[in-house]
């Protein structure tokens, strides 16, 4: 029975040795053959050519320019030979800094990595030159081609544009590209379309010996590249605009009723060159604490009160809610007095009795104090939503800011207060929480001029495909019987002789607009008369706008103009108005019947 026992035990042992050897000899060969195949086999990323963005016409906006990387070889223990080809290479750039690029080297050294470590990412091809066949005489050093984004037009349609930049952490675990190149785009069209521009990796499989020596290409796929990106902007009206702007804060945009958009700016402008390879501590504070903010894209982020400009809009939702009809007379006699408080009109003298044109005509508030106490905060807030406020645009820009269109549900839901009728009144000329982009605004007067509400764009065309234009049916077919009265209330803007623009006008094509002037201040109630915009200081005068369409009776362009602390709209923004209207004359975007 003992001897039965061993016998049993002794072949239970062997049963396992055999069948651990028969594991280790047969099963696990697959397993050891696929990590040899890994030792000798390879794998190297071909870097994509980021795609150039140009205007309509094919002019260059970022472009890349053609240089050379510099590598030096792994492992280089002692410091004499790494320091004697960093030397090399200093000695023939002076501009570069010895100790950095062995602290970059060290950073990227490792047991690990068995190809050449870049330390210099980007020297141009004009200045490499002279010097490429002396540096590769030291066989520890590496120069591969490379190449670095470049902004030809520097500040203008910066904002547009946007900028590519070293990519973080966060962009490397999103974006396979970018931890490659470790570069990204970072803001404006640069970021928006990123996926499209940067392309798609390439790679070479490499059967390589024990000491990285290559043996073979196994396997090669080129990389998806040199995806450009055809935008709308006319790169002549945009020099164009950016001069008119110099020393001034604000915006312009330039587009046709179908939400193409032929330029746009806001101003001032930076020039991304600075960015794409690491702007200076110097520069970036000197941007940040600029008081005109030259690095907040004002067309979809800067959030201004959109004055008389909504007036329109809010007309449209008196007549919609059939209480007030175009006849319907309010008169005005300088201002109204609600509970303990006066609301007062622009005019202080008053407009005397007031219809609808002539309230758009010479934006007289009582008009619409009245009107708003007889519609209803709720009806105008849902109207003005449905005309594209207090909702993204859709342009192709990243980041866009949806403004605030206040009621009293928002106004509950915010801060926990009850909603006043004098918030009502204020909020109908535009003032009070209200809070708009210059770019809602453009697309809004697209709307009163077609009775469409178009989706702003910039891309025009890419690789394989056109941008195919999007517009929206959103007004009820009361208001777009009614478009025809705020149509002619903005010709009169710009035509009558009391017009609130009508002075600043002089063109041989019929305009209509809107003038508009975004107080900053409030105005106390024990003054009689309202100060002078010009007496006032510069950030506390008033924001001035104003927005047209062209031509009247077939409307195909839109001109949307801010400027900040401008004070009235139509001598502020009417003179730039004019000079767009003139060169978009010039350029031929007119034609002799318009």
């Amino acid at each position: 029975m003992r001897s039965r026992f061993i016998l049993i035990l002794f072949f239970i042992v062997w049963g396992i040795l055999l069948s651990r050897i028969y594991f280790l000899s047969i099963k696990s060969n697959s397993y050891y053959e696929a990590l040899a195949k890994q030792n000798m086999i390879k794998k190297e990323w071909i870097v994509p050519v980021r795609g150039e963005i140009l205007d309509r016409f094919g002019k260059p906006l970022a472009v890349n320019n053609i240089g050379f990387k510099i590598k030096i070889v792994p492992h280089l223990k002692k410091r004499e030979k790494l320091l004697g080809s960093i030397e090399k290479i200093t000695a023939k750039f002076s501009d570069l800094n010895t100790s950095k690029l062995i602290k970059r080297y060290r950073k990227h050294d490792s047991p690990y990595n068995h190809d050449p470590i870049e330390v210099v990412p980007f020297i141009s091809y004009e200045r490499m030159m002279p010097y490429y066949t002396k540096l590769l005489l030291d066989p520890l050093i590496k120069i591969e081609p490379a190449f670095k984004r470049f902004y030809p037009q520097r500040e203008i349609a910066s904002h547009v544009i946007g900028y590519v930049s070293k990519a973080n952490t966060k962009d490397t675990q999103r974006d396979k590209v970018a931890k490659i190149t470790g570069i990204i785009g970072k803001s404006g069209i640069e970021k928006y379309y990123n996926d499209y521009l940067e392309g798609e990796l390439g790679y070479k499989k490499l059967k390589v010996t024990a000491f990285n020596r290559v043996i073979d290409v196994v396997e090669e796929k080129e990389p998806i590249q040199n995806r450009d990106l055809y935008l709308t902007l006319d790169l002549r009206l945009q020099e164009f605009i950016h001069k008119l702007f110099q020393n001034k804060a604000g915006v312009a945009i330039v587009m046709k009723t179908n939400g193409e958009i032929l330029a746009a700016g806001s101003f001032p402008e930076f020039d991304p060159n600075l960015f794409v390879s690491g702007i200076s501590r110097k520069k970036w504070k000197e941007l940040i604490n600029d008081l005109n903010h030259p690095f907040t894209n004002k067309l979809i982020n800067g959030l201004y009160p959109p004055g008389s400009t909504i007036k329109m809009g809010v007309a449209l939702s008196f007549l919609d809610s059939r209480k007030i009809s175009p006849y319907t007379p309010f008169y005005c006699n300088g201002a109204i007095e609600l509970g303990k408080r006066k609301f007062r009109c622009w005019k202080h003298t008053g407009h005397g009795e007031v219809r609808l044109i002539k309230a758009i005509r010479e934006s007289c508030d009582v008009y619409f104090y009245e009107g708003s106490l007889r519609v209803g905060i709720n009806k105008i807030a849902f109207d003005l939503r449905k005309m594209g406020f207090g909702k993204k645009s859709g342009v192709d820009l990243p980041n866009e800011f949806i403004g605030v269109v206040p009621d009293k549900e928002w106004k509950k839901r915010k801060y926990g207060l009850n909603w006043y009728q004098g918030e009502t009144v204020v909020s109908s000329i535009g003032q009070g929480y209200d809070l708009v982009t210059p770019m809602q605004i453009a697309r809004y007067t697209a709307l009163l001029a077609t009775g469409k509400l178009p989706t702003p764009h910039f891309a025009r065309s890419f690789t394989y495909k056109n941008y195919i234009p999007k517009e929206e049916d959103v007004l009820t077919p009361l208001q777009k019987r009614n478009l025809k009265f705020i149509r002619r209330g903005m010709y009169e803007v710009c035509n009558h002789p009391k017009g609130t623009a009508t002075r600043h006008i002089s063109l041989p094509i019929k305009i209509a607009g809107k003038t508009g002037t975004a107080q900053i201040v409030g105005i106390p109630q024990d003054e009689k008369e309202r100060m002078k915009e010009e007496e006032l200081a510069y950030y506390s005068r008033s924001h001035a706008w104003l927005t047209t369409y062209a031509p009247f009776k077939q409307p195909r362009y839109i001109v949307t103009v801010l400027v900040e602390h401008g004070g009235h709209g139509g001598a502020a923004a009417g003179p730039i108005v004019n000079a767009i209207y003139t060169k978009m004359i010039e350029l031929g975007y007119f034609r002799a019947r318009d």
